[in-house]
């Protein structure tokens, strides 16, 4: 699939198959991650992949009852494991890292015809506790991935002049 093409197809799966992916798109998705840009090429991350059934229906109720989460193939979490580096601008090194490789994660899965969710509603603390992720480390991000049950919703998007200025912000 043509990278715009796949931009253009993804959008935020909510409903999914029961069918397992199989590991050769797992490993396409997983090394399209790890060719993402990090601050200094740190790659500070790690990526925790759940695909047993019970850990993800407890995943369920720590990422706010949101159900989906329970059927989705796969549940990722993007673990920092520099949460207290900043990068020169004054921005949290991060959170950017993990935006950037996560969004990796979604145009891949759209190139191989799976679907993802961004999830940003979850309890820290009892994530880590089930994920047995360290003290020191932060999950960015949770995401879901899978065959979608859905189909998408036309979705709005704001003009090009809306969100685009040369020169000076205007």
């Amino acid at each position: 699939m043509e990278l715009y093409e796949a931009i253009n197809k993804r959008y935020s799966v909510r409903a999914y198959q029961d069918k397992p992916i199989e590991q050769e798109k797992l490993d396409r998705i997983f090394e399209a991650v790890r060719q993402a840009p990090s601050a200094s090429n740190r790659q500070p991350w790690k990526f925790v992949l759940v695909r047993d059934a019970g850990t993800r229906k407890k995943l369920v109720s720590i990422c706010l009852d949101q159900a989906f989460v329970g059927e989705a193939a796969v549940v990722i979490a993007g673990v920092g494991l520099a949460p207290d580096r900043t990068m020169a601008c004054e921005v949290p090194s991060d959170p950017v890292d993990l935006g950037i490789a996560m969004e990796h994660i979604a145009l891949a899965a759209a190139a191989e015809e799976l679907g993802t969710c961004w999830i940003g509603s979850f309890h820290q603390d009892r994530i880590h506790d089930l994920l047995d992720i360290p003290a020191d480390a932060k999950v960015v991000e949770v995401m879901t991935l899978g065959y979608p049950a859905d189909k998408p919703k036309p979705r709005s998007r704001k003009a090009f002049d809306e969100i685009v200025c040369y020169e000076k912000f205007k």
